[in-house]
């Protein structure tokens, strides 16, 4: 009995100081690992872009008044051809033009009180719209449309068809955007690690925000303005390529 005791009395301590120093070893290495993963940074990125919009949709709307709906009619059609004639000679394709659906207004109906009634008894409104991707000729066609005003025909505004210049590409740059938008925000965390006596290491987590694409300004809306912001992560090492 004496000599078993002898045996593994000094092997159980053996074996508890061998689980003090693994058991030590690992609370230093978690240790050492919260202390790279606390030291980091977050930085953003922006990458801007004016870029020309590639789509144009122009409607043009017009009224048209009258007492008898087959006269109404004819007046609607006959309009509606020199818009389109007035379009196709500026260049655009028959396909790149679209009519509308008249909306006509029946003021009989509408409650007026005897001797009330307007002098016209309908009000058609109808409205033709180019959409095209030849941004610049639309604009050029936009400045001489007073060809329109001299055959009589009244444009008038219509707050449920806007002009639109649109950009449409996106896909086409976004990948560019993106690593430039990265780029800036590596100089960023480049820039508060040197003032942090610090280096940056790798990414330890990224997103990408969403693409915004605006006017220019107020009177340039056939440039557009692409803007995306990247959030990015970086680890920072203590300047000797080693974590603190």
């Amino acid at each position: 009995m004496k000599q078993f005791f002898s045996i593994v009395l000094p092997l159980a301590g053996l074996l508890i100081a061998a689980g003090v120093a693994v058991g030590g070893y690992f609370i230093g290495t978690g240790i050492s690992s919260a202390r790279l993963a606390d030291r980091y940074v977050t930085v953003k990125g922006l990458a801007e872009r004016e870029i020309p919009a590639n789509l144009v949709i122009w409607p043009l709307s017009f009224n048209v008044v009258g007492n008898d709906l087959v006269e109404l009619q004819a007046a609607l059609d006959s309009k509606t051809a020199a818009i389109r004639k007035y379009f196709q000679g500026r260049g655009f394709g028959a396909a790149e033009i679209t009519n509308g659906i008249p909306h006509i207004e029946d003021f009989h109906v509408r409650g007026y009180g005897e001797g009330n009634l307007p002098p016209n008894r309908y009000s058609a409104r109808m409205t033709v719209t180019l959409r095209s991707r030849q941004t610049d000729k639309v604009r050029d066609s936009m400045q001489r449309v007073d060809e329109l005003v001299k055959q009589g025909i009244a444009l008038i505004r219509n707050y449920e068809a806007n002009t639109e210049f649109l950009f449409t590409d996106l896909n086409a740059i976004k990948p560019d955007m993106i690593a430039e938008a990265t780029r800036n925000a590596r100089q960023a965390a480049s820039q508060f690690a040197e003032d942090s006596g610090s280096e940056v290491g790798a990414i330890r987590k990224a997103s990408q925000g969403f693409f915004s694409i605006a006017d220019l300004d107020h009177n340039s809306p056939h440039i557009k303005t692409v803007r995306v912001v990247a959030t990015v992560e970086y680890f920072l090492d203590n300047g000797s390529g080693s974590p603190d």
